[in-house]
């Protein structure tokens, strides 16, 4: 099942050679790191995307980048390019590369083509490789990628939720066994681009081996207790040579003030929407590039970071809080600002108390041996305060 047709890779393998000296000029300032990792006995390789602007100083988010079928990192750098927009909104790119199937094509293991590669584990290795080096911020950490990446983005959503905060999807979709036993530990914000006339994952899904746009964007509503019905608008068709139109589907109104959305491109074929490299059937009425980020930058990993939890009355004489460390590990210690004992209360994100006690400031620890690792809301009166478990 190859992800990109013959006719498109040859014609994306030539423009992007192109692509890449023009380029070289534009990025000088940056850094672009070659770097390999070790996992399961495999020296697995990566494309680092710096930015100038990034110091080390604060903390960044993360976006993981994954290349399609028979693609590969640098090429995907290129035509799924995210670096112009770390320029200026100062998060790194990471570009992971597949490993070689049994057809010696460029791969990540999404559950279909008998692969017995561990990408889930390869990307969290990498991720606390990057981390052990890079300032970034544990909140924010996000994966994307053009179609076989794609579906490797869905599976992390679904296999590594403790650690990615929300997803994207350009021409990808879920395998049916991933659809099925999918555990993503916190709703999950989810953006799709699909094209109506994609002859490789094709839009209306194909038996055993991917599922439809469709029940993809109705499994992510339904499980963000999102709006079952989406709004729909009709993107403004700005570029009429491209023979596609562009409507927006937003599934609304999610826990923690999650959304699903879909921009469904109506004759838009396996491409990378505004991508630099021109292929056949690329519509130019969105950058997805844009549109993804522009989604996924809203959140961290306990929701949209604008979103208020639900509000309860006061207790009075509890001021703000803070904890610490965050990220931890066995057990959170709790800084109060005043002196009397107070009701803490422990919830999952999706709202359900899991733990209760007194605390104060002579006895502040609360232990979390029992938690899993994810991201979980402490409330001590009307104030909240989000953490993390490693």
């Amino acid at each position: 099942m190859k992800i990109n047709s013959s006719k498109n890779n040859s014609t994306l393998k030539k423009g992007l050679v192109f692509a890449a000296i023009l380029l070289s000029f534009s990025y000088f300032s940056q850094q672009t790191i070659n770097g390999t990792i070790v996992h399961d006995g495999i020296v697995r390789s990566y494309k680092l995307y710096v930015p100038s602007i990034y110091s080390g100083n604060t903390a960044v988010p993360l976006l993981f980048n994954f290349h399609g079928y028979t693609s590969n990192a640098n090429e995907q750098m290129i035509y799924g390019n995210f670096r112009n927009i770390a320029d200026t909104a100062n998060f790194l790119v990471v570009h992971p590369q597949g490993t070689l199937d049994a057809n010696n094509t460029t791969h990540f293991n999404v559950g279909w083509g008998g692969s017995s590669v561990d990408d889930v584990g390869f990307t969290e290795a990498l991720l606390d490789s990057l981390s052990a080096t890079y300032s970034i911020d544990q909140n924010r950490i996000y994966a994307v990628g053009m179609s076989n990446g794609g579906f490797m983005s869905f599976r992390l959503a679904c296999e590594l939720s403790n650690k990615i905060a929300a997803v994207g999807s350009v021409t990808g979709s879920m395998t049916p066994s991933t659809l099925a036993n999918c555990n993503a530990s916190h709703p999950m914000p989810i953006i799709q681009i699909h094209g109506t006339t994609d002859p490789t994952v094709p839009y209306n899904g194909s038996a055993g081996w991917t599922a439809s746009v469709t029940n993809v964007l109705n499994h992510w509503a339904t499980f963000n207790n999102c709006s079952a019905v989406p709004t729909v608008v009709n993107v403004p068709n700005i570029n009429l040579p491209d023979g596609s139109t562009v409507e927006k589907y937003t599934y609304e109104n999610g826990a923690n003030c999650s959304e699903v959305v879909h921009f469904k491109v109506t004759n838009g074929q396996h491409t990378w929407p505004g991508s630099i490299i021109n292929l056949a059937g690329t519509n130019f009425d969105i950058n997805a590039s844009v549109e993804i980020w522009n989604f996924l930058s809203q959140y961290d990993i306990f929701g949209l970071i604008t979103c208020n939890p639900a509000t309860v009355e006061e207790q009075s004489g509890v001021e703000d809080f803070q904890v610490f460390p965050n990220p931890c590990n066995e057990s959170i210690h709790v800084d109060l600002k005043i002196a009397e004992s107070s009701i803490y209360e422990i919830y999952s994100l999706y709202g359900q108390l899991l733990k209760s006690g007194s605390i104060s400031m002579n006895s502040n620890e609360i232990d979390l041996s029992n938690f899993d690792p994810q991201g979980y809301l402490l409330k001590i009166g009307g104030q909240y305060q989000r953490f993390i478990k490693l």
